[in-house]
């Protein structure tokens, strides 16, 4: 007869190991490294001295930075959706317009080839489409990344700048 495993056999909170303790030792040798590199930086029992405009005003760049490329996304966003819109527009009035075409008498070859190259037209206009939109997307995405990219290099000149600024003095 098989054995059946209970809820407490086949449950991981159940097995020992799901409590494991943490590593206290551990916790307090990284704890002791820190304060140790933190107490080298007062040397001679003079603290460092932080100049709090110069980190207002690289904070106010940063935000600055940060939303304006949120506002170049989003305008990349919404020409997307507008030029959505329009493409809807232009495909209602194209359907209207080839339903018309298609409910006109003619032979069932005439039919047939016009379902074609509508076909076809349909085809090479999504594709002109996606293209469109993949360039429109990507091209307010490189431009948002330039200003993130840019305002992360100028920021690290301007810690650089601080840190020379403090060592002087």
């Amino acid at each position: 007869m098989a054995k059946t495993n209970t809820a407490a056999e086949t449950n991981e909170f159940f097995k020992p190991d799901y409590f494991k303790v943490p590593d206290f030792g551990q916790f307090q040798n990284e704890f002791t490294r820190w304060v140790g590199d933190f107490s080298k930086s007062f040397t001679n029992g003079k603290a460092p001295t932080v100049d709090m405009e110069t980190l207002f005003a690289s904070q106010r760049k940063n935000f600055e930075a940060f939303t304006s490329a949120n506002q170049l996304a989003f305008e990349g966003v919404k020409a997307v959706a507008q030029r959505q819109a329009e493409l809807a527009r232009e495909a209602v009035e194209q359907f209207s317009s080839l339903a018309k075409e298609l409910s006109a008498p003619a032979s069932v070859e005439e039919k047939l080839v016009k379902q074609a190259e509508v076909a076809k037209s349909a085809f090479e206009q999504s594709l002109a489409t996606m293209r469109e939109m993949s360039d429109t997307l990507t091209k307010s995405n490189t431009q948002a990344i330039n200003v993130v990219s840019k305002r992360v290099a100028d920021s690290f000149d301007e810690v650089k700048t601080a840190f020379a600024k403090t060592a002087k003095k």
